[in-house]
């Protein structure tokens, strides 16, 4: 089953670093049932992932800020680029082509398959257009030609001699 968005706002809460419980109620579970929830919701496998991929993301994060902090003297925009290229979104910088943005959203292992998911479809239109839709008109004209063309249909024109012709 997939990431649902209690699901969500729970891992939110527990990365804000609200205990088990507290994180189940803000993320809008029951204030009576909230511990038993985040027992539940600590071994289900989409939140496990989540935590994991966030965990993921935070580790390079914290190492490329180590690695600009070293070189601070370097203030190349060539060098930033280059240290965020394994996060995704980040290493597009300030774009304004919405299919680079899908792309590479579509691409980032470490994003939510529910949101690359919801990427590629929203690629779609750009890649594959949609083939137009027929009118009233032409389908009545199309199921006309249909039913013309079986059995009933009229017999061919009888082949008359024209006078004088070659």
């Amino acid at each position: 089953m997939a990431l649902t968005d209690k699901k969500r706002r729970f891992v939110a809460a527990l990365q804000s670093g609200l205990s088990g419980a507290k994180a189940a109620i803000q993320a809008g579970y029951s204030e009576n049932g909230a511990a038993q929830a985040a027992a539940r919701l600590k071994k289900d496998p989409d939140v496990m992932a989540a935590l994991a991929r966030n965990v993921k993301v935070n580790n390079v994060n914290n190492k490329e800020s180590g690695a600009t902090d070293a070189s601070a003297n370097d203030t190349d925009a060539g060098n930033e680029g280059q240290n965020l290229g394994a996060i995704g979104l980040s290493a597009l910088g300030l774009t304004s082509d919405p299919k680079k943005v899908l792309v590479a959203i579509m691409n980032d292992q470490l994003e939510d398959p529910k949101l690359r998911l919801d990427a590629a479809k929203a690629l779609m239109p750009f890649t594959h257009p949609k083939v137009a839709d027929q009118g009233k008109k032409d389908a009545r004209a199309d199921a006309a030609k249909k039913a013309g063309a079986g059995r009933f249909a009229p017999p061919p024109p009888p082949l008359r001699m024209i006078p004088g012709g070659k």
